[in-house]
């Protein structure tokens, strides 16, 4: 794998100011050399609709696109009720649809999150869960979830934190590692 590890980048958050979308831009900052990421927009996905599976809109033949022409997956995760979020989990739903075609399936992934006091750790697990039906083979480890991420962040969304900073550049290290050994190099 001797050109750049194609990363896509996928936030669960909308928010503008979601500091887990803060996290994928640091995260570009951070890359190695071998790493070339690209921070993929959900918001043009519309509610998943089986009715439209296998006449799926525009943007999710884009999103599925990208998915395929990806190396490997960064999902960033904000917690929501014990759980990601559902434009995570609309995404995933519609990017697994119909199963035999779906892109997801043996695609190497990364995960982290931002959040409060636990740092989105139950949105993780959650989200390693389905993961693991779609078999998507995510890393597991390091493992990387910013508790108070309101305190690492500046007011323009950047992460200043030098510890949380060190701990997503190792992340993306092993990333970058584990995608080689799935491919054989």
């Amino acid at each position: 794998m001797n050109s750049p590890i194609q990363i896509l980048g996928i936030s669960g958050s909308l928010r503008k100011g979601s500091y887990n979308t803060g996290l994928l831009y640091a995260a570009a900052d951070l890359l190695p050399e071998s790493m070339k990421l690209e921070i993929f927009d959900l918001s043009p996905i519309p509610l998943f609709n089986q009715d439209e599976e296998l006449d799926s809109p525009e943007s999710v033949r884009r999103f599925k696109a990208h998915i395929a022409a990806a190396d490997a997956l960064l999902i960033a995760t904000p917690e929501y009720n014990y759980s990601f979020s559902g434009v995570l989990k609309n995404a995933l739903d519609w990017a697994s649809r119909p199963m035999k075609e779906t892109p997801l399936n043996g695609k190497p992934a990364a995960i982290m999150s931002a959040g409060g006091r636990f740092g989105a750790v139950r949105a993780q697990l959650h989200l390693r869960q389905v993961l693991v039906h779609l078999n998507v083979l995510s890393l597991n480890r390091p493992e990387l979830m910013v508790a108070f991420a309101s305190e690492k962040f500046n007011a323009d969304g950047r992460l200043t934190d030098a510890q949380t900073r060190e701990q997503l550049k190792a992340l993306l290290e092993a990333l970058a590692a584990w995608t080689r050994r799935l491919r054989g190099h």
